[in-house]
């Protein structure tokens, strides 16, 4: 599939560290948050009815920013719900957060938090579930790529992820046992 039908880019194949297994990798966008109890209480299953604040959400971040917004339009959010589990953190009845695991390749495809919400260890908490997805699906390495340097990286390293490469844009791929 290319670019702008999956929201994703696909790169060249990598060995993972000692692993002896060829993988693609895949362009995904993250966000970065910290640990606090309790945040899992307002996750739930995403609907359709969620994609347009999605959809925001994803348009508000600050970093890991989409230079072409038509590459994850809300079509594509709408037809991953129907493929997929997608995870929504809510406040009050409103959507604040989003994560998903693709069980068609085992890469995180997803993880937003709004501004405001940062910090709340929802992040953390949408990310188990998306790897608890994965997870049920028959995987046991899940995989992400994200910017060097940004706060998703820290995240992502403070999570016991492990970067594995880079790819041709610079940017870095984890992967974490499941």
């Amino acid at each position: 599939m290319s670019i702008e039908s999956r929201g994703i880019a696909w790169g060249r194949v990598f060995e993972y560290p000692g692993s002896g297994s060829a993988q693609s990798y895949c362009y995904q966008q993250t966000k970065r948050h910290h640990v606090k109890r309790n945040s899992s209480m307002n996750i739930r299953r995403a609907v359709q009815s969620d994609v347009s604040r999605m959809m925001e959400i994803r348009h508000l971040v600050r970093e890991n920013r989409l230079s072409d917004p038509n590459l994850v339009t809300a079509d594509h959010c709408a037809e991953f719900i129907e493929r997929s589990e997608m995870w929504v953190w809510e406040d009050e009845g409103v959507v604040q957060a989003f994560a998903a695991g693709d069980i068609r390749d085992g890469w995180i495809w997803a993880l937003f938090v709004a501004p405001g919400y940062e910090g709340r260890g929802i992040g953390q908490a949408l990310l188990s579930m998306s790897c608890e997805t994965l997870r049920t699906a028959g995987y046991t390495v899940a995989n992400l790529v994200t910017a060097e340097g940004t706060r998703a990286e820290r995240f992502y390293k403070e999570n016991g992820w492990t970067v594995a490469s880079k790819n041709g844009r610079g940017e870095l791929l984890f992967y974490k046992p499941l």
